[in-house]
């Protein structure tokens, strides 16, 4: 008996493999080989203007990036603009979502309105913004006109134009918050709610007491996901600002792609990118730690 369970369980095993290798080794190619790849070129001496591997000179590429204090810039740069982003994303995407779930008409039109902007590419987004905010024709400015105040270099301003990339980041992305928390919210179970309102609990202790802590698994997922992707935001630097004015929006994304095709250092552009890597996993692993240690 026990060895016709071992040889179906043994089947089992095999037959769960061969379904999951297609996919395996789809993900092998499209993303292990990019990033195998990319880990040689950083400890590489490769460059557009010698095109060879060897020899390979370890850590150095990253001593190099690391030694650069437009790297330290960049880097701060990527920490303040993903912390206002994500913030700012989850109080409103909070807000719309606790809105939303009390609304009872009409609610797949409102869903339907706020995935438009989370259906458009980031390119798209930073070309109509750009357009928008242009300082001489753009819609903003004629309409701060004819209000009667001065225009406004939304984009060309070195200290405006991290706000300004990063509430076209915010008008784009809080509609994805939204729609994890909808549905977080929609999942919550009533009975406590119930026994709240018998015991004479206000809306917002219902909300501090109940509403929060039971949507934190969802809620940290929502951080967590957008906090990878402003880490990694490259799509709206390049379209709005080119890094610019200066290097006033240069985040870490785009000093990596800086380095290897605009200073033409293929090795030291990949090791840039390799510690942004590494800082998204840190991040990752810290933030569920954390989150696992306080349920």
């Amino acid at each position: 008996m026990t060895m016709r369970v071992l040889g179906f369980a043994d089947r089992d095993w095999r037959t769960g493999w061969a379904f999951a290798a297609p996919g395996l080794l789809t993900l092998a190619i499209v993303m292990g080989f990019p990033l195998v790849y990319a880990a040689v070129i950083s400890v590489s001496s490769l460059t557009l203007l010698k095109p060879s591997l060897f020899p390979l000179v370890g850590l150095r590429n990253f001593v190099i990036v690391m030694s650069d204090p437009m790297f330290w810039g960049a880097l701060w740069l990527t920490v303040k603009y993903s912390l206002v982003t994500v913030v700012g994303e989850f109080v409103i995407g909070l807000g719309i979502a606790l809105m939303l779930n009390r609304t009872v008409t009409m609610k797949p039109v409102y869903f339907a309105v706020l995935t438009i902007p989370m259906a458009m590419s980031p390119v798209s987004v930073a070309l109509i913004w750009r357009m928008l905010l242009q300082p001489n024709l753009g819609i903003a400015n004629q309409l701060m006109e004819s209000l009667g105040l001065p225009r406004i270099d939304w984009l060309g301003d070195p200290g405006l134009a991290l706000w300004t990339m990063a509430a076209i980041d915010i008008w784009q992305q809080t509609s994805f918050v939204v729609l994890i928390l909808a549905a977080g919210l929609a999942a919550l179970p009533r009975d406590p709610y119930e026994a709240a309102e018998v015991d004479g609990a206000t809306a917002l202790q219902q909300f501090w007491y109940i509403t929060l802590p039971m949507l934190r698994p969802v809620a940290a997922i929502a951080v967590i996901i957008q906090l990878i992707n402003e880490f990694r935001t490259y799509d709206l630097p390049y379209i709005l600002t080119k890094g610019g004015p200066g290097n006033a929006t240069e985040v870490l994304s785009f000093f990596a792609y800086r380095r290897a095709f605009l200073g033409l250092h293929l090795n030291e552009g990949a090791a840039a990118s390799f510690v942004l890597l590494l800082i998204v996993l840190g991040l990752t692993i810290l933030f569920f730690a954390v989150l696992e240690r306080r349920r």
